[in-house]
């Protein structure tokens, strides 16, 4: 299939303004043009909450924005952790999205300001991420949220965190985790995939742009084995959440996206993937602009809702 058209015609005007690539820029440059994204996210919606506090974590407190939607609880809770390459975006891109989650699938939303690399090198971010995972599940009654259905979510490198926090909780012995919604999630940093040739180059996120994020992210090559690094190289996938797996069709993440999809359902894990072949990588911040992109979240909602 064709790429959207409206997604072909971002990726034209950032190419006429002169955007650059991830890769030639410095941390802090990289940092200050993923803010941009806010702007494709559409207005924010109103929820009835939104409150910021800190939670525990493992090397000192972890910020967290909290969004209550209208109605009665308690309501089931999503942990967002957002996407950025491990190195750029935080709570405030992540604002308009997690909103709209809050209100599409009528769940409070965590969002977790989780460390972030190079200052923190892996295993920082899961950490943090676990972390407050943790305190969600034992206070979500301070939440008016229901423990009993916790999903853990993020976008990109978020997807690889909801993933690895799937993967500690079973491994650890909790909390109880109810689903993963991973939404064209980075799993497996060493991997040799055909989508990453095909897209490569010319939507949104290179090649390059990848080698850049891991660079900067993982504290040495030996770390892409690391199944907190690559879960699709976990040894076991038995007895992870249900997932919901979000792919886009031009996105160099494509290929291992599937291919966890369909190692979770091999290992017995239920299973919605909804593959979108027409978006590029990062449509999620993109519901101002890309019109497909409402329907994802319809979809999502959707999903957890029955879930």
């Amino acid at each position: 299939m064709a790429i959207d058209p409206q997604a072909q015609a971002l990726l034209d005007m950032m190419a006429a303004q002169g955007a650059e690539d991830f890769s030639v820029m410095t941390v802090p440059q990289a940092r200050e043009a993923g803010l941009g994204f806010i702007a494709l996210e559409g207005e924010p919606e109103a929820v009835a909450d939104v409150a910021d506090r800190t939670v525990p974590g493992p090397a000192g407190d972890v910020p967290v924005r909290i969004y209550t939607p209208d109605g009665a609880g308690p309501f089931p809770v999503v942990v967002y952790f957002h996407g950025g390459g491990w190195v750029i975006g935080d709570i405030e891109v992540a604002d308009r999205p997690c909103r709209s989650l809050a209100n599409v699938a009528r769940t409070v939303v965590v969002s977790v300001g989780y460390r972030k690399a190079p200052e923190d090198l892996y295993p920082a971010a899961p950490e943090d991420c676990y972390a407050a995972t943790v305190w969600v599940a034992e206070h979500a009654a301070e939440l008016d949220a229901d423990a009993t259905r916790l999903t853990v979510a993020g976008d990109s490198a978020g997807g690889n965190l909801a993933a690895v926090v799937a993967l500690m909780a079973r491994d650890r012995g909790g909390p109880a985790i109810a689903r993963q919604l991973l939404l064209y999630p980075a799993v497996d940093a060493g991997g040799e995939y055909a989508s990453r040739v095909e897209n490569g180059e010319g939507y949104l996120l290179t090649k390059s742009a990848m080698d850049f994020f891991y660079g900067h992210y993982l504290p040495g090559p030996d770390a892409v084995e690391d199944p907190y690094v690559s879960p699709l190289r976990a040894a076991d996938h038995s007895g992870l959440p249900p997932a919901i797996v979000v792919t886009a069709g031009f996105d160099p993440l494509r290929d291992e996206g599937d291919a966890y999809a369909a190692l979770l359902r091999d290992a017995g894990v239920p299973v919605e993937h909804l593959q979108n072949p027409t978006m590029i990588h990062g449509f999620w911040w993109m519901l101002g602009v890309v019109g497909h992109v409402r329907g994802v979240f319809d979809q999502v909602g959707k999903l957890l809702r029955e879930g």
